[in-house]
């Protein structure tokens, strides 16, 4: 396995962990009261916009050449890191 299929393995790994962690955002949010729900949401949205631009990232690092990779790595990492805060925020603050 190459250092950029590795790489990609464990950032597929890290969305399906923020995954698991948005359906426990909206399993809570179902339950919230109407007022609550909004937050929810707003929250689980904001998330979700992030979580698609990482994919968009992640799609262009495996279409990246395995001279080019390492030159996307910067990026990744940024929507990574931003994406990462945004659940964990959320995810303290629904606690």
């Amino acid at each position: 396995m190459s250092k950029k299929e590795a790489y990609i393995e464990k950032l597929q790994a890290q969305l399906d962990e923020w995954d698991a962690e948005i359906k426990k955002l909206n399993a809570k949010a179902a339950k919230a009261q109407a007022n609550a729900k909004l937050e929810y949401h707003e929250q689980v949205e904001k998330i979700r916009l992030q979580q698609q631009e990482a994919r968009a990232k992640m799609d262009e690092f495996r279409q990246s050449s395995e001279a080019a990779w390492e030159d996307l790595v910067a990026g990744m990492e940024r929507a990574w890191d931003s994406l990462g805060k945004a659940v964990r925020s959320a995810m303290s603050r629904f606690k």
